[in-house]
């Protein structure tokens, strides 16, 4: 239970205490200065807190963005303020000095604050300091016990923003929150609440601002109203998040059935799959019910169900008779290699400042293109977003083959992947920003380098620090073209990837000898990421044997999943995975040269089993290091987080 002070008694006819108990407040009355703070040393540390002004007249959807969202320790919309346990310290040093009189936001008028705020809606009172027994500006600070009639809350949010701890402040839109001190301003207020739906504000806010054009317009105008149908019966997104899960595993069941039937269930059932994909997300910002576990279940569901449909389609067309685990595969390969170059350009360019961020001529013709409105929907569906990806395969599945539905998502993915990266590498050539360190930090992590490379790099620092800027993702990229093509194009079992595996391990230590701070350093990891899982690719397609496909299939799932969980731990700002476990899997350069040791000293059929034991163990290792962090990290009370997901 949250705990609200009001501060002041309530104006009759007010919905301020009810609109507050609905919200899960347990709301206490402070008639004076002296009670608001009594009553604040009395919430137990645990609880969130909020100041709300007895004469605050506005929607309650205002007040549920300002009071109730968990990604902010702190929050302020005009007449009310709020803090989570981690910010009590600093309420509570803000509220002494507001009712100590000090000169910070004390003369403030209400308009002023609602202004900085961004808030809509009818003027507020051009005084909130009140009139007598209140503190005049410049005046003398009121003495304990004096009755409150000035927006306090409003005080004590301008003290925190003068104490360096800034509240979020929530966009309201056309929501009204003020703080009226005279009838007629109170009447003005309440027609202006009356005036706009705070349910429709409330659902068009639950959509995603940005998405793609099959998302926007088949989906989001129906899955709006099923995310406040699980609002009101008290689902949480984890629920539907789960509940999407399992429809996409039946959807790759049915799939797997290699029937005509199976193939339109399984369309069927990964459309539906999608809408409770966006419904969960939905939910979260209709509810506000955001959550770093949640977070990550649905960025991780999002890959689970799209791969595992994809081994649902082999199955099935190896039911008719099709291989086509390397297509599935591939695939796999394509779209998790596409989501690294967005991480990794993101990563590389989250410290950007707005001075920085859009210096190049690449960016200025994106912003140029965005003000014409049919190019930005053609721009969006280029990329073969997760909307418009979905619905291909699905429609696919029912009405083609497994077979064509790989080569014409092989073919899309490859064409978006091409433009995406080309357009980045050219924002990335042109721009003015620099790297940070954490941006560099992030970029080695996203490497995952293991002990081989690692001890290597250190030898080659001095080699490094003298080549050129463009070392690393040169190194990165003729490295790993040489380990894939050697596996691809020699004889299964020969022994000329195993010598350029080795100098993979050498190439990949030169590119991360240094910092990762050069313009087109964000590349490596990409680079790296094509490098292994090519590589696994090439060799198990050419052991020609059953069951080495499905076995190296599993691997690169087992060793995705880690490069992913690497991403979803920088986003939420946590530590990348504990190097004891980067080790005890090998790092990608170690893992490669395992592998291709295995291809040189195994039969074909002893190497299927040898991918199959490493892709257990490499599972089995990941999974359970992934969900004992993002558990104890959900249970210790770790910021919460909402991931808008992946474009792509």
């Amino acid at each position: 239970m949250s705990t609200a002070i009001l501060t002041g008694q309530p104006v009759p006819g007010s919905s301020i205490e009810a609109d507050l108990r609905s919200l899960g407040f347990d709301v206490r009355i402070a008639p004076d200065t002296a009670t608001a703070g009594t009553l604040l040393a009395e919430v137990p540390a645990g609880q969130r807190v909020a100041v709300v002004d007895a004469r605050f007249v506005g929607h309650e959807h205002a007040l549920r963005l300002g009071l109730t969202d968990p990604r902010f320790p702190l929050a302020a919309i005009p007449g009310a303020v709020t803090a989570q346990p981690a910010a009590r310290q600093a309420l509570s040093l803000a509220m002494d000095r507001a009712t100590a009189g000090e000169d910070t936001a004390v003369s403030e008028p209400a308009a002023e604050v609602a202004e900085t705020t961004g808030t809509t809606g009818p003027a507020a009172p051009e005084a909130v300091t009140g009139d007598a027994g209140g503190t005049a500006s410049g005046g003398a600070p009121a003495p304990a016990g004096t009755t409150l009639t000035g927006a306090l809350s409003d005080r004590i949010a301008a003290a925190l923003s003068a104490d360096g701890s800034d509240p979020h402040r929530p966009d309201l839109g056309s929501l009204v929150a003020t703080v009226p001190d005279d009838p007629q301003a109170r009447n003005e207020a309440r027609q202006a609440v009356a005036a706009v739906d705070d349910e429709a504000v409330r659902l068009k806010s639950a959509v995603k601002a940005r998405d793609g054009f099959f998302t926007t317009y088949c989906i989001s105008p129906y899955s709006r109203y099923l995310a406040r149908w699980c609002a009101r019966r008290g689902l949480t997104p984890n629920q539907v998040t789960t509940a999407s899960l399992l429809t996409a595993l039946i959807a790759a069941a049915c799939a797997a059935t290699g029937t005509r039937a199976g193939f339109v269930a399984a369309g069927v059932l990964l459309l539906a799959s999608f809408v409770l994909d966006c419904t969960d997300g939905q939910l979260a910002r209709y509810s506000l019910q955001y959550s770093t576990l949640g977070a990550w279940l649905d960025a991780t569901f999002d890959r689970a169900k799209e791969y595992a449909y994809y081994a649902g389609l082999a199955l099935g067309a190896a039911r008719g008779g099709d291989d086509v685990w390397a297509l599935a595969l591939g695939a796999m390969v394509l779209q998790t290699c596409r989501h690294v170059v967005d991480f990794s350009f993101n990563e590389a360019n989250a410290d950007s400042t707005a001075a920085t961020a859009d210096t190049s001529p690449t960016a200025a013709l994106s912003s140029k293109l965005d003000s014409v409105g049919w190019t930005v929907w053609a721009r969006r569906m280029i990329v073969l977003p997760i909307g418009e990806r979905w619905a291909m395969i699905a429609v696919l599945t029912a009405l083609t083959t497994p077979r064509i539905t790989f080569y014409a998502l092989l073919i899309g993915c490859a064409f978006a992947a091409t433009y995406t990266t080309a357009g980045r590498v050219l924002r990335s050539l042109t721009r003015k920003a620099r790297r940070t360190d954490r941006a560099a930090r992030a970029l080695a992590d996203l490497a995952d380098t293991g002990p081989l490379a690692e001890r290597l790099a250190e030898v080659l620092k001095p080699t490094a620090r003298r080549l050129p800027g463009f070392t690393a993702p040169a190194v990165a990229l003729l490295g790993g073209a040489a380990v894939t093509a050697t596996a691809a194009l020699t004889g299964f079992g020969g022994p000329w990837p195993v010598l350029a595996a080795l100098l993979y391990v050498l190439t990949s230590a030169l590119a991360v000898a240094r910092p990762l701070k050069g313009s087109l350093d964000w590349l490596v990891p990409p680079f790296l990421r094509a490098a292994e899982y090519g590589t696994v690719l090439a060799l198990a397609a050419g052991a020609g044997v059953n069951g080495a496909l499905p076995a190296a299939y599993g691997l690169v799932a087992a060793v995705a999943y880690h490069h992913y969980d690497t991403v979803y731990r920088i986003r939420g700002d946590a530590d990348a995975p504990p190097p004891w476990l980067v080790r005890a899997i090998g790092g990608h350069e170690g893992r490669t040269l395992a592998v291709v040791v295995l291809a040189a000293l195994l039969t074909a059929s002893q190497f299927a089993v040898a991918l199959t034991v490493l892709a257990v163990a490499v599972a089995l290792l990941v999974l359970l290091e992934s969900i004992r962090f993002w558990v104890a990290a959900h249970r210790g009370g770790a910021p919460a987080v909402h991931d808008e997901g992946e474009p792509a």
